[in-house]
């Protein structure tokens, strides 16, 4: 059977699939986006296809229920919320996982026919700054660039994005560019060290929210070197542009005096800019700068906001923002709500934005929303301040939540639970951040009961008497709505357009290519664009909640390189946990120098509080915590970091402060730490603290710390695990309370279980996992067994490439036999030649290993 061509469920790059159905993937040679190659989550897509938890059956009060009894239920809890509240008291909360198809039927339910704009999206945590910030300059949500503006651009500026782990394939299409052409520039700007500044030219390590002082001042330099623009708003934006940017001088000068002569320059800017309370003022004083040097829109030159999910361009073209109307239409433009309400024949039509996140979050723990239905994400761990989210989740009457996974903390408290369609079975489209539309394709079969979305929203809405206008036969009809919709209150000055696809058969929409929009007729498609644009006054201000004596650190959360949003599809995959298997918490062992490397810490906020294993790194700004927010109850409870997250949210995009959160650190004390292997999950209650980790098929990596005595937790741990006919082998030290255990059946490892009074004490684990799959194991591990490691010190080292399971051993032994290049490495180990994101980790393992001298 010949492979579906398909486009991945993760990050805004849209990378093209080939999938077969057995679950083999590979990269799509031919799409623009990622032109074969796939990161490390792509490649191991075809590991996620067949995950235990899956939500198969529609549920009702925690019980199987019918199709029909689950969406009447929903249509009865919107029913009375209508009746209790009005518009105003229902909800959707969406996601960027959602397809552009059911992103418009949500948006059409909500906005057109139950009259709220409380419509809103996980983009909000993501891109929203990016939009108001587009919407402030150009009039419109729009991405002026292209990709290959990446390769053609002479000086590429990161702002708050760490490209080499976030969205690899770009950053190794970046990387090649730079190889052919050695005297192209990159810069990073960012308060970490990240794996991007690897061979970058010139790291600034700006304090968390001074972005938007750099480009003011950078702003303030080009107009001193004699750039000018007629466009609106300058001599104001100029007046404005404040700001001290606290960064050596030297570094400064430089980075100031490289943009001013680099005609051909983009500036990529992610959550890192977006994700703050100024980060509609950074979006804007980053475009500001480009428009007085006039470097929009051209061939290797322009502002470029990067998407974190695959669809959350897809979900504001078809306006699913509480702050948008569908097709980039506005309230504020006269006719264009009339337009759209007449080409809904919805008469009932939202008259006007409706709650951001984090408003409507608040507004239901304070009762005012009747009905929520959640599709596709996870805000009680996404959201920031997230034990109050999930008490107002609990506070709903109706809470409704449509998923492909159980293993999900929202799911656990919706009185409702739909079976959705996930990645591999569900069809329609997604648009990737160069406004390249492509299709998702389903080839698998529905499992269980799931259903798509939009079926699941159409159903709902025939219930509350509205079955004509979602009479949808499948997703082709509803994106010829779409398209259609988006010629609508011409002629505005709008660059999104979709007419051209309006018409599209069945058969032309399954064979679909992918497109760039605009597609105003049909065989045309969108290049770059030169919109015009205004200049936008973005003074200085300060992150909300500042640091001060009481919470003296500033927290900055964001993403590992394997991983993707709340786990709950990557985190399953063993490989995938291999290269960061536990929730760390990053600091300068300078601000921590009475917590040691490995201990055990406990953040605090005002608003919450995790605990987490503290990393010493010498590349984070002094001041700053860096913690990835991946971290659910499914995994570590404790270690949930946005319960601690500043809530605090930008005026203009609602976007939260999620790169800013005053925090202080203090010991977390306990009597015992260690780590459980066994064939079978023990789940994440064993212990004060623990961290459940995939390690392998039947096998578990249970981490764990405790402040009950030892010897009593090592009992109580052993009796978890013990089976028929196994013996234990057993070293106990009471006086040191150093306890070991390794439980056994005819030579068959079934478990190991490790107990110290210092989690330095404890061996690693990588030999003793790695013994797990052989049926019996020899005399001399045996005899190594309560050690941690073989007699010769041979015990594997950690994976540094996940795509081919290469050791960070087997790299430096490569670079001892004289691989003293990244290529060189590449041909003797295969490492760095997947997706190519662990190539700033081989570089620095190149620059710490002797390399011989030559023969």
């Amino acid at each position: 059977m010949a492979d579906t061509r398909t486009t991945c469920p993760y990050c805004g790059v849209g990378c093209g699939v080939l999938a077969s159905a057995d679950g083999t993937v590979r990269g799509d040679p031919e799409h623009p986006a990622n032109r074969g190659r796939l990161c490390s989550k792509g490649t191991a897509l075809g590991e996620t296809l067949d995950q235990p938890g899956r939500l198969l059956h529609p549920e009702v009060d925690g019980k199987r229920a019918s199709w029909d009894t689950a969406l009447d239920a929903v249509a009865e809890g919107f029913r009375k919320a209508l009746a209790d509240h009005g518009p105003q008291g229902t909800a959707l909360y969406v996601s960027g996982q959602l397809l552009t198809e059911d992103y418009y039927a949500a948006n059409k339910l909500a906005k057109g026919f139950l009259g709220t704009g409380n419509i809103d999206s996980n983009s909000r945590l993501c891109m929203a700054s990016a939009v108001a910030g587009h919407r402030r300059a150009f009039g419109e949500d729009l991405v002026p660039g292209l990709y290959e503006d990446l390769e053609l651009a002479d000086l590429v500026v990161l702002v708050g994005s760490n490209l080499a782990w976030c969205h690899p394939i770009l950053f190794q299409r970046l990387q090649a560019a730079r190889a052919a052409r050695p005297a192209m520039r990159l810069v990073v700007i960012d308060p970490r060290r990240t794996a991007s500044c690897e061979g970058a030219d010139l790291h600034l390590p700006i304090a968390p929210g001074r972005d938007v002082a750099l480009f003011n001042t950078l702003l303030r330099h080009l107009h001193a070197q004699g750039f000018r623009s007629d466009a609106p708003g300058l001599d104001a934006t100029l007046a404005a542009a404040d700001g001290e940017t606290g960064l050596d001088p030297a570094l400064l000068a430089t980075f100031l005096d490289w943009f001013a002569a680099t005609p051909r320059a983009v500036t990529l800017f992610s959550q890192g800019a977006n994700q703050s309370s100024a980060g509609t003022d950074k979006a804007n004083a980053i475009i500001n700068c480009h428009l007085l040097a006039g470097r929009i829109g051209q061939p290797g030159a322009g502002p470029f906001s990067i998407t974190g999910q695959p669809n959350a361009m897809g979900g504001r073209e078809v306006g699913a923002l509480a702050t948008t109307l569908a097709g980039h239409l506005d309230w504020d433009r006269p006719g264009e709500a009339t337009a759209l309400r007449d080409y809904w024949d919805a008469p009932n039509l939202a008259a006007g934005p409706g709650l951001k996140a984090v408003d409507l979050f608040r507004a239901a723990g304070e009762g005012r929303i009747g009905a929520l239905w959640v599709m596709a994400t996870n805000p009680a761990i996404s959201l920031p301040d997230a034990g109050r989210v999930r008490e107002a989740l609990r506070r709903t009457p109706c809470l409704v939540a449509s998923d492909c996974t159980r293993e999900s903390d929202t799911l656990d408290l919706a009185r409702i639970r739909l079976p959705a369609l996930g990645w591999g079975e569900k069809d329609g489209t997604v648009t990737n951040s160069e406004r390249v539309i492509s299709r998702q394709r389903a080839f698998r079969p529905a499992p269980g009961e799931a259903r798509p979305d939009w079926w699941a929203i159409a159903q709902v809405a025939a219930r509350l008497g509205w079955s004509g206008p979602f009479a949808w036969t499948g997703p082709a009809a509803i994106f010829r709505e779409h398209a259609a919709l988006t010629g609508l209150a011409r002629p505005a000055p709008r660059a999104f357009d979709l007419s051209g696809l309006s018409d599209l058969t069945d058969a032309e929409y399954a064979a679909l290519p992918p497109v760039r929009w605009p597609v105003p007729r049909r065989g045309t498609e969108g290049g770059r664009l030169t919109p015009t644009a205004r200049f936008t006054p973005t003074p200085y201000r300060p992150p909300a909640n500042p640091t001060g004596a009481a919470y003296p650190l500033a927290l900055l959360t964001g993403r590992l390189r394997d991983q993707w949003h709340t786990m709950t599809r990557t985190g399953p995959v063993p490989r995938l946990m291999a290269h960061s298997p536990e929730p760390t918490a990053a600091i300068h062992p300078a601000d921590a120098p009475d917590l040691a490397d490995g201990s055990l810490a406990r953040i605090e906020s005002p608003w919450g509080e995790a605990t987490l294993r503290l990393r010493h790194e010498p590349g984070m700004a002094r001041g700053t915590v860096f913690v990835p927010m991946h971290w659910t109850a499914r995994f570590a409870p404790a270690a949930r970091i946005n319960a601690s997250v500043n809530p605090a949210v930008d005026p203009v995009s609602g976007q939260p402060e999620l790169k800013h959160t005053p925090i202080r650190l203090a010991p977390a004390p306990m009597e015992w730490h260690g780590f459980l292997l066994a064939r079978r999950s023990l789940g994440t209650g064993l212990a004060d603290w623990t961290a459940l980790i995939p390690a392998g098929p039947d096998l578990w990596h249970h981490e764990m710390a405790g402040t009950e005595p030892p010897a009593e937790a090592f009992a109580r741990l052993r009796a978890l695990v013990e089976e028929p006919a196994a013996a234990w082998v057993l070293l106990e030290d009471p006086a040191t309370s150093l306890h070991r255990a390794a439980l056994l059946r005819e030579g068959r490892l079934l478990a190991c279980l490790f107990l110290a009074p210092d989690p330095a004490a404890l061996p690693p684990r990588g030999w003793l996992l790695s013994l797990f799959p052989e049926p019996a194991i020899g005399s001399a591990a045996r005899r190594a067994l309560l050690a941690g490691a073989p007699a010769d010190g041979s015990a594997p080292s950690p994976t540094i490439c996940i795509c081919h399971g290469v050791a960070a051993s087997v790299i430096c032994a490569s670079i001892a036999r004289g691989a003293n290049t990244l290529a060189l490495v590449g041909e003797a180990t295969r490492a760095g030649t997947g997706c190519g994101s662990c190539r700033p980790e081989i570089a620095a393992l190149l620059a710490k290993t002797p390399v011989p001298e030559p023969a």
